[in-house]
């Protein structure tokens, strides 16, 4: 048979092994680099429900198996080709490392004149079939690929010979043993003298790890959209469920009825600077239907829609028992038998007060939560907390009830313990009580709390907090 010539291209020059070997060298710098950083930067027995972790763990894989591969591929092309019965062979690669990609390749020779086959060794290898047994010929090889993918590999093969048309595809094979890999085929016709297709060559590589780390790249990146997308919405819906209960920013809390004769009352939400999803914090003001005023903050522990949906639970049965004369003490307690029989369980802490203004007295429980701040004169001081737990600590909760007479120009602060982080609640305190000279300068309450937002920055804080001020008037 004539010497093969190849339909679009004559066989260009083997590559200089110098410049093989620089390639290898380069590519090997890079897996070493790639591999370290892989190492240093992702744990191999991470949190899997974590989809950004698991989604750098399989892009790092996929980079390192591709790396991998092209390793191997350099150096069988600065080996050459071993040629058996006139067909170029690859060089079957020594000793492939555990977990690297199978990076065999392996040719094929199907001659149209004599109907004769002509494999590699390494085509016998990815195809599971014993070398000493006969390579099929085009006719027979569609018995090895599976029955969804035959028809892509006939019209490959039609359109090399008939047309002329290089193959560049995938399809599935079905080894004896009967496991399933996926293959990549690349091949051209081969010509006679006469410009009559002679025979077919193929190269065939084993791209199943490869496919399988891409997949996995993919399904991750997918998983990690989703994840964010869900993130986003959850986090929008607790935005606009906490907007629509807590009572707006807007200066002054303006109670429906003036509030008692002087009272000045500016509260204010301070959100998470560090992009924490919106948690359980509240903060209200309420003119009492007997004259009296309700002030509260609390903190139902916890993130996202089910925590402020929570918070708006408990600050609506905090509002509908202030409505009815229930005292502060006997309303925490109600609370906590509320929060005990709650779906979800969990845990809060909250501060109630009721403010007199005829008697000028502040009568008032704790839950488990920083005590009342009291300016007065220029200075300031933390109320003395009657006994009090958590919410939804222990079952039938006692609370006790403490109460305090303020005068005009008295100042009461009261905040979240998310105010101020990553400290005890007496640094807290004492960092609160420190503002005491500014807040003796400040006109009303909504300068007292651009006092404390501005000295409790986004900055330092982890979570998302709320302060309420009430200032005494003649």
């Amino acid at each position: 048979m004539p010497p093969h010539v190849f339909a679009d291209r004559p066989a260009g020059p083997p590559p200089e092994r110098g410049t093989v070997d620089a390639l290898i060298d380069q590519t090997r710098r890079l897996l070493g680099d790639v591999d370290a950083v892989r190492r240093e930067s992702v744990d191999p027995v991470g949190d899997e429900t974590d989809p950004e972790a698991r989604w750098q763990r399989a892009l790092y894989d996929l980079a390192v198996h591709q790396l991998s591969d092209l390793d191997r591929h350099l150096a069988q092309l600065r080996e050459g080709p071993a040629v058996r019965d006139g067909v170029p062979s690859p060089r079957p690669a020594a000793d492939p490392r555990h977990g690297s990609l199978l990076s065999r390749v392996g040719s094929a020779d199907w001659n149209l004149l004599t109907d004769e086959s002509t494999w590699s060794e390494e085509l016998y290898q990815i195809l599971g079939r014993d070398p000493a047994s006969p390579a099929l010929t085009l006719d027979e090889l569609p018995a090895m690929v599976h029955c969804d993918d035959q028809p892509k590999l006939t019209a490959m093969v039609t359109d090399c010979l008939i047309d002329g048309k290089p193959i560049d595809g995938e399809f599935r094979i079905v080894r004896p043993d009967d496991t399933v890999r996926t293959v990549h085929m690349m091949g051209e016709p081969v010509l006679d003298a006469d410009g009559s297709t002679a025979s077919m060559w193929a190269v065939v590589r084993d791209v199943s790890e490869l496919r399988r780390s891409q997949r996995a790249v993919s399904e991750t990146r997918d998983s990690l959209q989703r994840q964010r997308h869900i993130t986003q919405t959850e986090h929008r819906l607790a935005v606009e469920l906490q907007e629509a209960v807590l009572p707006p920013w807007r200066g002054s809390l303006r109670l429906p009825h003036g509030g008692p004769h002087g009272l000045d009352v500016a509260g204010h939400y301070l959100p998470s600077a560090s992009g924490a999803p919106t948690g359980g914090d509240w903060y209200d003001a309420l003119e009492l239907p007997d004259g009296q005023t309700l002030l509260t903050v609390g903190d139902l522990t916890g993130h996202g829609v089910a925590v402020a949906s929570g918070m708006a639970m408990l600050l609506g049965a905090v509002r509908g028992m202030a409505v009815c004369g229930t005292p502060p003490a006997e309303l925490l307690g109600r609370l906590g038998r509320l929060l005990d029989n709650a779906v979800r369980p969990s845990l809060g802490s909250a501060l109630c007060c009721r403010y007199d203004p005829t008697a000028r007295t502040l009568a008032w429980a704790q839950a488990g939560h920083p005590a009342p701040l009291l300016f007065r004169g220029g200075t300031g001081r933390a109320l003395t907390p009657p006994r009090g737990v958590l919410l939804g600590a222990t079952s039938g909760a006692g609370y006790e009830q403490a109460e305090e007479r303020l005068r005009s120009g008295d100042v009461l602060l009261l905040h979240t313990d998310g105010l101020v982080p990553r400290r005890g609640e007496k640094a807290a305190a004492g960092r609160l009580l420190a503002l005491a000279p500014l807040l003796a300068e400040a006109r009303d309450a909504q300068e007292c709390v651009r006092v404390v937002s501005d000295e409790f920055g986004p900055g330092e804080r982890e979570g998302d907090a709320c302060v309420l001020v009430a200032r005494i008037g003649s």
